[in-house]
């Protein structure tokens, strides 16, 4: 396996992956003895590195009695990565109080040779990662020997131009459970899988409804959409996140535009766009994923910002169109 951008295996199916993002987590829990099959005799020991530029091996990282949550990606990707680390934030601040404690989370590149170190420190920064979040980077076939054992290898397919399936592995090695799901899914979903059905139910969280059980007011299918592809990285009247706040875009952007920027943002920086350029140094290198939506999808989700954005109390003002 050669772990390269424009190689076979971090090219794979985009649509696929991100689509995974709207249907529910399909992972069953699994519960199996402490010492089959997946303890020290089954995990790889390899060494990894890493954000830190520590040496670390992968089981005695994970082994005991704490709950782990795995996926892959890789910096540069243009397709499900950003979402699904922008996702796996989210989940991360639910459960923030127990993260590095009984909680952890990894992130494995599958472009070792690109993500080095200290490209994964930069990369954590802007996602505002904290104790219990490890990036690790390490030797081509020793990752792939791993995703392999994990479960979240998928095999080469030029026809894809991601790289992976954003697909979570959630376990507890001491309690002999392991699952599977989406890392686009949902974050208190996510929050719920990681913080409450592992190793034994010893901290539930305390979720509470967002609704008194009633039909959720306003919520059409522009909505859903916001919350499922944007909500991670951008707000509409509460301030920046991984991306801009989008309270009033819709004044500050011609339509065109930025339907055209949804569509495609990848092209937009590479065509040297300064729009495109400047967001994108603003927010430290941090491009916006190309999200595969219709047309249709992108006029509905232009009419909910211009609907939404409008009316925000902290919309900026308006300034001149470009």
């Amino acid at each position: 396996m050669k772990i390269t951008i424009g190689s076979s295996w971090v090219r794979r199916g985009a649509v696929a992956a991100l689509f995974m993002g709207c249907v529910a987590m399909a992972g069953t829990a699994v519960r199996v003895s402490a010492q089959a099959p997946w303890n020290g005799s089954y995990f790889p020991n390899v060494e990894l590195t890493t954000q830190d530029g520590k040496k670390v091996h992968f089981y005695d990282e994970i082994k005991g009695d704490k709950t782990v949550a795995i996926e892959l990606m890789y910096t540069s990707c243009k397709y499900a990565c950003p979402l699904e680390t922008a996702r796996m934030a989210q989940v991360y601040k639910l459960l923030a109080d127990r993260m590095g404690k009984e909680i952890f989370f990894y992130s494995i590149t599958i472009d070792p040779q690109h993500d080095t170190p200290a490209v994964l420190k930069e990369f954590s920064k802007k996602y505002h990662t904290g104790p219990g979040w490890t990036f690790l980077t390490g030797n081509e076939k020793d990752i792939e020997l791993l995703s392999k054992k994990l479960g979240l290898y998928t095999p080469p397919d030029p026809d894809n131009p991601d790289g992976h399936v954003p697909t979570l592995l959630i376990g507890n090695e001491a309690a002999g459970q392991w699952t599977r799901g989406s890392a686009l899914d949902n974050p208190k979903m996510s929050a719920t899988m990681i913080g409450n059905w592992m190793g034994g139910y010893k901290n539930p969280l305390p979720f509470k409804s967002s609704t008194n059980g009633g039909a959720i007011k306003n919520f059409d299918s522009a909505a859903y959409l916001f919350s499922t592809k944007c909500s991670a990285c951008h707000n509409i009247g509460d301030g920046a996140k991984v991306g801009p706040d989008l309270a009033g875009v819709t004044t500050r952007r011609s339509r065109a535009w930025l339907a055209k920027y949804i569509a495609d943002p990848d092209v937009m920086f590479k065509s040297g766009d300064p729009i495109a350029k400047g967001l994108a140094a603003k927010y430290k290198m941090m491009q916006m994923p190309n999200l595969q939506l219709s047309q249709q999808q992108i006029q509905d989700l232009l009419g909910y910002l211009d609907r939404v954005g409008r009316s925000a109390p902290s919309a900026p003002a308006a300034s001149p169109k470009k």
